[in-house]
């Protein structure tokens, strides 16, 4: 079921005021409907609701988190627009003062965070049971966490707002610490866990979706056997599997589709044509920017990484062929970047090719619906494939990099990875026990795993982050101009934008 995300200026306020302090006050909105008019029944909570969810679709928490891609050495940002600057942040030319992608990443977050506070402070003026409440709650703390999950991995310890602020001199407060900030998260996902229904995702948060990411919050902190806990809940529940059809999972039709969207365990939601992915400022959306503008250009490096489909590497494999470097690969790897000389085309067979000759030799595939082809201005308005934030392929890829950390090499690890390389329509062969049958192999092989199994998705930038090797494997990289990517110990944080330390004096800058 989609969700249909509404923005009420009554309900989730913004102050339109054109100053300095616009985007401050944005995502600190001080002027809000009166009580009288609103919270009076369960239908206003559910107005309310949707304005929160609404804040998912706004730059890295909604379909242009594949972007993040191009921070790491999965991919080039092509002159991108969107997120202005992001080609800096892999160069050495990271500074507070960049615009575009830098202040997107703390501002959106903010938002969400602002709109969740006001939901909280409020919903009890509602005429709603506690069990009605508690289910509302739950959701909207769900989403609290992931937007603090997001500002803490991108600039450590960040300001905790805990409630909507009645001034803006609320929220100047310095920033609380890592450690504090991830306290917080947990508090929200264990609220969500005890609160959500335990069915099946639809399209709203649910038990096993706030499991999920409290997974991936355990395993960014290292606590491999508490994350061993969790995932285990959350596989031998059963209630989600694995796809029958991996590239249908990032189209609008496979989302819609019972035997393939029974991996997604959350998404951000999009419906056309009312709520399409963005028509505004100009005409967007994935189909537009991946599959028209080529904005996302994947290195070669990524490409090199797929395994033959004997599940050795190019290198070792009798299937390789230099003169045919594409063909015997991993399935995946076709399905998820166009390459060279592969025509594309729709379903009536007209062929596609969009007007970008791509920088690195290949072009981003995922999540471009050629269904829509070929892509103009006007077909952006349908253009709403969800972007996926959790699917069932990373609980059994984080059990398995869980577990092994915990007690090395098992059965019930191998399953995992196995599971999910000899998914329908995949088929890899199983991993190699001999080679892979010590703890420190099988690590590099499952983190090997993750980059295959979600290239291009927007993950891989804090995975290089949380394994704590993106100093060591981005310098080795270089742009398609010829510019190395620099990548230093310090860069494991990102400075927090001029405007926020203008707007908030008590913020302490990270080193840069």
């Amino acid at each position: 079921m989609k969700i249909k995300y509404i923005i009420l200026c009554a309900v989730m306020p913004l102050l339109t005021v054109t100053s300095c302090k616009k985007d401050f006050l944005d995502r600190n909105p001080l002027n809000s409907v009166s009580d009288a008019a609103f919270w009076k029944s369960e239908t206003d909570v559910k107005t309310a609701l949707a304005g929160v969810y609404s804040r998912l679709q706004q730059n890295f928490l909604g379909y242009e988190r594949v972007y993040l891609d191009a921070l790491s050495d999965n991919a080039f940002a092509f002159q991108n627009t969107n997120q202005p600057f992001l080609l800096d942040l892999t160069t050495g030319s990271i500074s507070p003062g960049l615009t575009g992608a830098l202040p997107n990443m703390m501002s959106s977050p903010y938002r969400a965070i602002t709109s969740c506070n006001y939901f909280l402070d409020n919903i009890d003026k509602a005429p709603i049971s506690d069990t009605q409440k508690n289910g509302y709650v739950a959701q909207v703390r769900f989403i609290r966490a992931l937007a603090y999950f997001d500002l803490v991995q991108t600039f450590g310890g960040v300001p905790l707002n805990k409630h909507y602020p009645k001034t803006v001199d609320e929220v100047k407060i310095p920033q609380s610490t890592k450690a504090e900030v991830y306290a917080f998260i947990n508090e929200d996902l264990d609220f969500a866990i005890a609160n959500l229904p335990d069915v099946k995702y639809t399209g709203y948060a649910v038990k096993g979706s706030a499991q999920g990411i409290k997974a991936r919050v355990l395993i960014t902190q290292q606590r491999w056997g508490d994350a061993v806990v969790v995932l285990k809940q959350i596989m031998t529940d059963n209630r989600y599997a694995l796809s029958n059809n991996y590239a249908a999972l990032f189209k609008t039709s496979g989302q819609a589709t019972a035997s393939v969207n029974t991996e997604i365990m959350f998404s951000t939601q999009y419906q056309a044509p009312t709520n399409p992915q963005r028509t505004s400022p100009g005409a967007a959306g994935m189909d537009i920017e991946l599959g028209w503008f080529s904005l996302i250009q994947p290195y070669k490096d990524l490409i090199d990484d797929y395994e033959m489909t004997d599940g050795k590497m190019p290198s070792e494999s009798a299937l390789y062929n230099p003169l045919t470097p594409y063909i015997n690969r991993d399935p995946r790897l076709d399905l998820t970047v166009k390459l060279p000389n592969e025509v594309w085309s729709n379903s009536l067979n007209v062929v596609w090719n969009g007007y970008t000759q791509s920088s690195t030799g290949f072009l981003m595939e995922k999540y471009v619906d050629l269904s829509r082809a070929p892509f103009t201005s006007n077909t952006a308005a349908s253009t709403d494939q969800d972007y996926i934030h959790l699917r069932y392929a990373d609980i059994l890829l984080m059990y398995a990099e869980a577990q092994n950390e915990v007690g090395g090499p098992d059965a019930t690890v191998y399953k995992a990875i196995d599971d999910v390389r000899g998914r329908v329509g995949i088929g890899m062969p199983p991993v190699d026990r001999v080679k892979y049958d010590l703890k420190d192999e099988l690590r590099d092989y499952i983190r090997h795993e993750r980059r295959i199994e979600f290239a291009l998705e927007g993950q891989r930038y804090n995975d290089l982050k949380r394994w704590n090797i993106a100093h060591i494997k981005l310098p080795t990289l270089k742009s398609p101009a010829g510019t190395p990517l620099v990548f230093s110990t310090k860069n494991y944080l990102l400075p927090f934008p001029s405007s926020e330390l203008d707007n908030n004096p008590q913020l302490k800058q990270n080193d840069y």
